[in-house]
């Protein structure tokens, strides 16, 4: 399977938890405005998690002008015309780590505990699975709890910690955590079932 194989099936509808059908598709380039709705809802604490600065429209319209689903995927939830979770799967298309993605998910708040950053994650695992990438990896301040969480519900194990190695946007120093799925061949995966 490729990437492209893997897009074909967007877009598509998933049901969460409490009933609500969300609509998942990749980013396109108008969708630059909800985009920047959804990050100016996050709450201010969770933006200093955040590396770019995306509260500001520009950086946004910037990603939606440039984009390339090869080494950036953001996968979109939406209820409605609203954008209520983001799950990229960032890669190197070169390289020493050609064959590790980086994942990352963030969800409104008003649509939290519902499953969705669980869902949207395991759609990007299938995704990245679908691109031949052998592992997965995503970052976290030492204190996100709850997505840190998440990520071990699906699999995700506890690679490496470092404390007092990073600065969010405040210049805050936090303990840097980096978590890892070893993902199986589609034959593997395939023989599970």
């Amino acid at each position: 399977m490729s990437l492209e194989s893997a897009l074909d099936e967007y877009p598509k509808e998933i049901r969460l938890r409490d009933g609500l059908n969300v609509r998942m598709r990749p980013l396109e380039p108008d969708d630059h405005a909800a985009f920047h709705r959804f990050f100016t809802a996050l709450p201010a604490p969770e933006l200093l998690y955040i590396k770019h600065r995306v509260t500001e429209a520009e950086v946004v319209r910037a990603w939606c002008e440039s984009i390339d689903l090869g080494r950036n995927l953001p996968l979109l939830a939406w209820d409605g015309d609203n954008i209520i979770g983001v799950c990229t799967l960032h890669q190197s298309l070169g390289g020493w780590k050609r064959h590790i993605g980086r994942v990352s998910v963030h969800v409104h708040p008003l649509f939290r505990g519902r499953g969705l950053a669980q869902a949207m994650v395991a759609e990007i695992v299938n995704v990245a699975r679908a691109c031949s990438l052998e592992k997965l990896e995503a970052e976290f301040i030492g204190t996100q709890n709850g997505a840190i969480k998440v990520f071990g519900l699906i699999g995700f194990g506890e690679l490496a910690r470092i404390p007092a190695y990073v600065k969010d946007m405040q210049a805050i120093t936090h303990d840097y955590v980096l978590m890892g799925l070893d993902l199986l061949t589609d034959d593997e995966f395939a023989g599970m079932g």
